[in-house]
């Protein structure tokens, strides 16, 4: 009660001295009202502080459990904050370092877009060490390569036209079978028509066979500058395609006809056509017996066949499958050979 004739006294006192500064009794109330209204209305803090001890009161967690959780949050938020910075930092400083880098090799007082170029010279030293070993590697090329030689006789009789080509001997040839040796056998016929061919006796296992053959062909006056002798050397094998060791071609217009030619010449290789199609040979039997109604497939051997693992080598194997029309019936494998050709 007493607090009641305060406020009344405190009115009145307002009254008067609004009065006296000439403020209507209207606009005395209205100040009063607003002023009670802001003195008396919590502010927008205090809401959130009462906000938020309700939160807090809310949590089943004692007071100073709850005050530890959020300060630790906050300090971890500051660290993962503090640790990107640094990595942005440390990036931007590897960034410089390398343009100052690449400024430091490059001459920045040249024009953009122009290029300076320089021959870059070995020492002399290095140079005649690789010039060796280059001639080195050329010379294993060339005793590689070396497939024998052949010596033959030519002898043109212009009365009858008719070429007698001899076949004497041939010389270190390679060897091509596992023994290590060759049966090796010669071929003699004349381009480009290949219409008349002579072979040689197959000589067994040599690599320096005397032939001693003598072959003739009828070719008159006014072809004979069209034509070339061809020497085929062949190494026989029983049971697959001959392998052909090298050849010699000589163009007859060349030769001069008028007089009797010995001489020894070296085998080149084969023409390559031949090589690169060939995938290699097989050599299987066949046995049928109609009584009994059974096939039996032999697979022999397989030589030549292509490179197919790193090291030059391959692991071969053979699959058999027989076949009535589209429909297959049976199939067999055989077992794997490894690191073999």
């Amino acid at each position: 009660m007493p607090y009641i004739n305060m406020n009344s006294d405190y009115c009145m006192r307002f009254r008067r001295s609004a009065g006296g500064l000439g403020v209507t009794q209207g606009d005395a109330e209205e100040m009063t009202s607003t002023s009670a209204s802001t003195t008396g209305a919590p502010s927008t803090f205090d809401k959130a502080k009462e906000k938020a001890l309700d939160l807090l009161k809310k949590v089943p967690l004692p007071l100073w459990a709850t005050i530890a959780i959020i300060i630790a949050s906050l300090l971890l938020i500051c660290c993962i904050c503090i640790c990107i910075c640094k990595k942005c930092c440390c990036k931007k400083k590897k960034k410089d370092k390398k343009g100052k880098g690449v400024k430091g090799m490059v001459d920045m007082k040249m024009p953009f877009g122009s290029t300076k170029g320089e021959k870059v010279q070995p020492e002399y030293d290095e140079l005649e060490v690789n010039m060796e070993e280059d001639k080195d590697d050329e010379e294993e090329e060339k005793e590689e390569e070396k497939l024998g030689r052949l010596q033959f006789k030519l002898d043109y009789d212009f009365t009858k036209g008719e070429l007698a080509v001899g076949v004497i001997q041939a010389a270190e040839l390679p060897g091509l079978d596992m023994s290590g040796t060759s049966d090796p056998y010669v071929k003699v016929y004349l381009l480009p028509d290949k219409k008349k061919k002579y072979e040689t006796k197959v000589h067994r296992k040599t690599l320096n066979p005397v032939f001693n053959e003598t072959f003739t062909f009828k070719v008159p006056f006014n072809e004979v500058c069209d034509k070339t002798l061809v020497f085929a050397i062949y190494d026989f094998d029983r049971f697959s395609k001959h392998d052909q060791i090298g050849q010699i071609q000589i163009p007859l217009s060349r030769v001069d006809l008028g007089q009797v030619l010995e001489e020894w010449r070296d085998v080149m290789p084969p023409d390559s056509d031949e090589k690169e199609n060939k995938l290699g040979d097989i050599c299987f039997s066949l046995r049928y017996v109609p009584t009994a109604g059974k096939l039996t497939i032999v697979i022999l051997e397989a030589k030549n066949l292509k490179k197919m693992d790193v090291g030059g080598l391959s692991d071969p194997y053979v699959k058999i499958a027989l076949y009535q029309g589209k429909k297959r019936l049976k199939k067999k494998k055989t077992s794997i050979k490894r690191r073999t050709l």
